[in-house]
């Protein structure tokens, strides 16, 4: 029997990043890509027909996806079957800016290839087990029990990086970590005995530390006020605070820090952006390093955490309490170590992989007991 392939779709809203993989443990990569939109609406049957030639030799078993919010219900990956698109479809409020592409692309690719099996896998679940004073939202219980509670995200980024610290660094990986996944969303996690204690996204994705476009964590009362003053409702106070907030709408420019750290040196604002940006994630790794009781490793990742070495430098200077000691050469090389030899905590770059934690957890899924 050939072995069969698992199409990994991670979809933007701009682009669709897609993999395939051998469908096996561990997944063997066949091939990437990222397709550009353009504004037009994403064809799996295009994309399936430019991967004929790889699906002839190693035919498709599965069809995999990234699903930003499980709710409290799916905590491991799942068969997309009727019943996990309809539980889904409720949680769009909680993940407007995500949920309704993802179900999109679902429903596309079930129609494209109503044979295949599609399985979700959920950016929630690497948080599912927080403790209680890290879940726990101080609002009323009622609310809480209607599922108004910290989720957090990013989490297949997080485990990727968990199992290539696992492999890099076992001495360290159950001891006291703090992942910093960085690009136009970030977002940090606290990990302890390998389990999350605590990250800085809550509810939905727009929460913790200034973003691209999203304001990370607010004053409530500057919601209110924005309600009260501006005449918006609450779909035009979201789209406010998700797209024209944090780095756009401090430095009045843009949200993309390549282009902030060309800028900032003759503009104010793009200066301003990127040392607000850099202060609120040193702040937060410092309050997890309290919350953890010290900190053995922090490992940097996302497309700003993998590329660009001013911003660790300036998150990493002032952190010298918590045993953070960078050095300069190997930071500036991207080198997959970027701290000093005698450094107490250890500082790693890790490119994250959330399409071979799909692939090998669709295997998982299908073929368990392999």
């Amino acid at each position: 029997m050939r072995t069969r392939s698992v199409l990994v779709i991670n979809s933007g809203s701009s682009s669709v990043k897609f993999a395939l993989f051998q469908l096996t443990r561990p997944p063997v990569p066949l091939r990437r890509g990222t397709i550009d939109l353009g504004g037009a609406a994403f064809s799996p049957d295009r994309l399936l027909a430019s991967l004929s030639a790889d699906v002839e030799d190693c035919p498709l078993g599965a069809i995999g996806h990234r699903i930003v919010h499980g709710g409290s219900l799916h905590t491991e990956p799942a068969l997309l079957t009727d019943t996990v698109i309809a539980d889904l479809e409720r949680l769009v409020p909680l993940a407007p800016n995500h949920l309704p592409a993802s179900l999109a692309l679902i429903d596309a690719c079930r129609r494209a290839r109503p044979d295949v099996p599609q399985i979700g896998c959920f950016d929630t679940a690497f948080h599912a087990a927080l403790p209680p004073e890290s879940r726990r939202l101080p609002i009323p219980k009622a609310f809480h029990e209607q599922g108004v509670r910290r989720y957090g995200f990013h989490g297949l980024a997080f485990t990727f990086l968990m199992q290539e610290l696992r492999r890099v660094s076992p001495g360290r990986a159950h001891g006291r970590i703090v992942l910093a996944h960085l690009g136009n969303g970030s977002s940090l996690a606290a990990v302890h005995g390998g389990r999350s204690i605590d990250t800085t996204m809550g509810f939905t994705p727009l929460g913790g530390v200034v973003m691209g476009t999203r304001s990370g964590d607010l004053d409530p009362g500057v919601l209110v006020h924005l309600l009260r003053t501006t005449g918006r409702d609450a779909d035009g106070l979201e789209r406010l605070i998700s797209r024209d907030s944090g780095l756009a709408g401090i430095s009045g420019r843009s949200g993309d820090v390549k282009e902030l750290l060309a800028r900032e040196a003759d503009d104010p604002d793009c200066h301003l952006a990127i040392t607000i940006y850099c202060y609120e994630i040193r702040k937060r790794i410092g309050s997890f390093a309290a919350a953890l009781g010290g900190l053995d490793v922090l490992v940097f990742s996302g497309g700003v955490g993998e590329h660009a070495p001013s911003i660790r430098g300036r998150i990493c200077g002032g952190l010298e309490f918590a045993g953070v000691r960078l050095d300069p050469a190997r930071n500036a090389g991207n080198d997959e170590v970027i701290s000093t030899g005698d450094s107490p905590a250890m500082v790693r770059v890790i490119p994250a992989n959330e399409e071979a934690v799909i692939a090998e957890a669709a295997h998982t899924l299908l073929h368990p007991r392999e």
